[in-house]
């Protein structure tokens, strides 16, 4: 009896657990995305820096999820996770990633409120509550507010978008309604072209900024010392879409020639927009891979719920303003969910020949794609650390198309101080100064050219050939400008493999040479970048 009795348990956990195994992937730790930051290397010295830690920033303690009675907790990147700690899955899939009501959930509708819920919170998470984005005809302010009348809106903003040559209107829903209904609902509309949620973006950056270390080890990973003897990105507009950037740091002295507050913010510079920028453009101290490009700053992200972030409006607003400015790249260190207004952005500037780089992003191992880095014309940058090992956080994917250095990255702070921090935002950035490079030495450089040119001359990492981890390998500031020159290359896709015996060659050829000093405090005169003139 007793067996009998044990056998009938057992078989009753079974068939529970059957049951809601399709929703273990709810099960996960909020704090997750910010419990694996690794507390930087310090090799201070006497004359370092006196830096304080952006109090606004702090590491959240790691906290113990839910008892939800479900199987063990999965791991689930920030990006789609919600606020009480459940893992939700990409909108854009069907039912959204709830994977079937399961075999004997049928009859008591558990697993479809389930679904429904976690759809909701997904939805919530990768986008603006209660905000929609339409594609209008033409409209004056008046007209506008008239539709929003119609359907139960409330007009925030109305802008004419010369790069996808369209209007576009962000709404608040004003009635109470579903955002499902008033997505379906104005699309009838004459006036309507379109109408989709207003995505949300979040920068990349994974550390807490920290006291900084003297030891730019990313000078000898990128050979910037050997690639500055043939360029320094002069004259090369780079349009660095990101927080707040404090131009007035030292190390940004003379590099900033435009800038525009796409949010109309009154915060103060962050350490996010800031750090990106000196990755681009140091030259004081430190080294930025394009020392001399002259930067366009563009706010578009600023403090909100889940960190500094933006949204579909304020991107798009922030593409059309960098293409309006002639930038010749754009760097792009965040990343969100795939989004068909900013979609259109990109193919826009891309058909202009603008060069953009993204951050593949930091959501690890098992996230989904994450937009714009897996757009067919953006450059996907992956992370990697000082012993070229992958960065933890980094994205994978066959949309990486090169890696650069994003763990422990010594870079400027506001108000005239510096940070170690990490995340595959600064990763794009050297690859974004790197281009600038490229393209000083070869102005007609076309941005599947350059590309190609990247990918051919990057140093291996990981399995022979391209993979989902690096790419191509890892950014070789010299070899890529010195082959920077008419006819170097044939253009390549991100996403084709590289061959095995070509990628060889290549780690070859960008290994040659002397080892090169890692220490920008301990640069040589021979080797140290010329400074910017004064713009």
């Amino acid at each position: 009896m007793v067996d009998a009795a044990s056998w009938r348990i057992r078989a009753r956990r079974a068939a529970w657990a059957a049951m809601i195994s399709p929703l273990a992937y709810l099960a996960a730790d909020s704090a997750h995305a910010q419990g694996y930051v690794r507390p930087p290397s310090l090799n201070l010295g006497p004359r370092a820096p006196a830096i304080q830690v952006n109090p606004n920033v702090a590491i959240t303690a790691r906290t113990t999820a839910p008892n939800l009675n479900l199987t063990p907790r999965q791991r689930c990147s920030y990006a789609y996770r919600s606020s009480n700690g459940e893992c939700n899955s990409d909108p854009g899939s069907s039912g959204g990633g709830g994977g079937g009501t399961g075999n004997g959930s049928a009859g008591n509708g558990k697993s479809s409120t389930s679904r429904s819920r976690a759809v909701t919170t997904t939805l919530n998470l990768q986008s603006i509550a209660n905000e929609l984005v339409a594609e209008t005809i033409a409209l004056t302010g008046d007209q506008a507010d008239a539709l929003a009348r119609r359907h139960g809106l409330r007009r925030i903003a109305l802008q004419n978008v010369p790069l996808i040559g369209a209007t576009i209107g962000l709404f608040r829903i004003a009635d109470g309604r579903s955002t499902e209904v008033h997505r379906r609902d104005p699309a009838s509309d004459a006036s309507v072209r379109s109408v989709q949620l207003n995505y949300r973006y979040l920068l990349q950056q994974q550390a807490v900024p920290s006291e900084g270390d003297p030891a730019q080890y990313v000078v000898a990973k990128l050979r910037l010392n050997e690639a500055h003897t043939l360029a320094h990105g002069s004259n090369i507009r780079i349009a660095v879409i990101d927080s707040g950037i404090d131009a007035s740091h030292p190390e940004l002295a003379n590099s900033i020639i435009a800038s525009f507050d796409a949010l109309g913010s009154s915060e103060a510079a962050h350490v996010h927009g800031t750090a990106v920028a000196g990755a681009i453009a140091s030259h004081g101290r430190l080294i930025g891979s394009a020392p001399a490009a002259q930067l366009v700053a563009i706010r578009a992200f600023a403090q909100g719920k889940l960190g500094q972030e933006s949204n579909s409006y304020v991107v798009l607003r922030a593409l059309d303003y960098a293409a309006a400015n002639r930038a010749l790249i754009v760097n792009m260190s965040f990343a969100g969910p795939k989004d068909p207004l900013i979609a259109r952005g990109i193919d826009a500037l891309a058909g202009k020949g603008i060069v953009m780089v993204a951050a593949a992003g930091n959501a690890g191992a098992k996230s989904p794609p994450l937009y714009p880095a897996a757009s067919a014309h953006v450059i996907a940058v992956s992370g990697t650390d000082a012993q070229d090992q992958l960065f933890t956080a980094s994205n994978r994917g066959s949309y990486v198309a090169i890696a650069a250095p994003g763990v422990d990255i010594f870079l400027p702070a506001p108000d005239q101080k510096y940070q170690v921090t990490s995340g595959t935002s600064f990763s794009a950035a050297y690859v974004s100064g790197v281009a600038a490079l490229m393209l000083e030495r070869n102005p007609e450089l076309k941005a599947d050219e350059l590309l190609a040119i990247l990918m051919q001359t990057a140093r291996d990492l990981g399995s022979p050939g391209r993979d989902d981890q690096f790419g191509a390998g890892e950014a070789d500031a010299f070899a890529a400008t010195a082959a920077a020159i008419a006819g170097s290359a044939m253009p390549i896709s991100a996403k084709e493999p590289a061959k095995a015996s070509e990628a060889t060659t290549h780690q070859t050829e960008s290994q040659s040479g002397p080892p090169v000093a890692a220490v920008a405090s301990d640069k040589s005169t021979a080797t140290e970048p010329h400074r910017p003139a004064p713009r």
